[in-house]
């Protein structure tokens, strides 16, 4: 297969895609013999010689690895990010910097996230006719109405498409009463349990602006059958082969 030489030596283990690119720029890598610097040369791995250093890249690629990763916010969901900021491969240690996430959890998110370096696996994963269901702990201002969750629920028109029908149910609701300036304020918020089964981006933010409750805080606590349990915010674990097989439906 004819790729990009950032993501064959990213596939390979070597370094990330944006370490990669810096490995080319740099005159570190060669092909078939002759010194590439370029970042848009592409090459096949299967037959291509493809060396770091002098020393050559081993034909066959290293065995597939399924993370799950408990994303803190302030956390991009990308392999590199061009304004610098963190990326979830800078969280996983050096020995897995070359999976790549499936889908996005936004920056101000946190939560589950599934990271492969499966192409397979991946496309499946986020092909919509799968309609992978993912479960989402949202706070939300103020308090909605039960018409509001029914709307939500049924599904409204975003961006000139009409969102699924989602699950959506009060989990709780805070009210405090505060007095500023000899004034008493009272603010409310309420915790929403939503269960998508499309991933459109922003969805939920945007739906929930459209209704009228802004989300305070977003959180995906599961994929699938697959739920984070005790895994800390930040901490990653392997999948088991049952958990890899229940996500492709086998």
């Amino acid at each position: 297969m004819i790729e990009r030489l950032q993501k064959i030596l990213s596939r390979h283990g070597v370094a990330s895609r944006r370490e990669a690119e810096q490995m080319i720029l740099s005159g570190r890598i060669s092909v078939n013999g002759r010194q590439v610097k370029e970042l848009g040369t592409k090459a096949n791995s299967d037959c291509d010689r493809i060396a770091v250093d002098g020393k050559l890249l081993q034909t066959q690629a290293p065995e597939f690895l399924y993370l799950l990763l408990n994303k803190p916010t302030g956390v991009v969901c990308t392999c590199d990010d061009p304004q610098g900021r963190r990326t979830v491969l800078d969280i996983l240690p050096s020995q897995y910097r070359h999976v790549y996430p499936v889908g996005r959890l936004d920056y101000n998110s946190s939560g589950a996230l599934i990271l492969t370096n499966d192409g397979a696996f991946a496309n499946y994963l986020m092909h919509p006719r799968h309609h992978i269901a993912k479960t989402y702990e949202v706070w939300v201002k103020d308090i909605p109405s039960l018409q509001t969750l029914q709307q939500w629920q049924q599904g409204i028109v975003l961006e000139g498409k009409r969102t699924l029908p989602a699950i959506v149910s009060v989990q709780q609701i805070s009210e405090n009463t505060s007095a500023q300036t000899h004034q008493t304020h009272q603010t409310s918020r309420t915790k929403l349990k939503i269960v998508l089964s499309e991933g459109r981006n922003r969805q939920i933010r945007k739906v929930a602006e459209l209704l009228g409750h802004p989300v305070l805080s977003l959180h995906r606590s599961a994929i699938a059958s697959i739920s984070l349990a005790s895994l800390r915010i930040g901490a990653y674990r392997l999948l088991s082969k049952q958990e890899i097989q229940s996500l492709m439906g086998d």
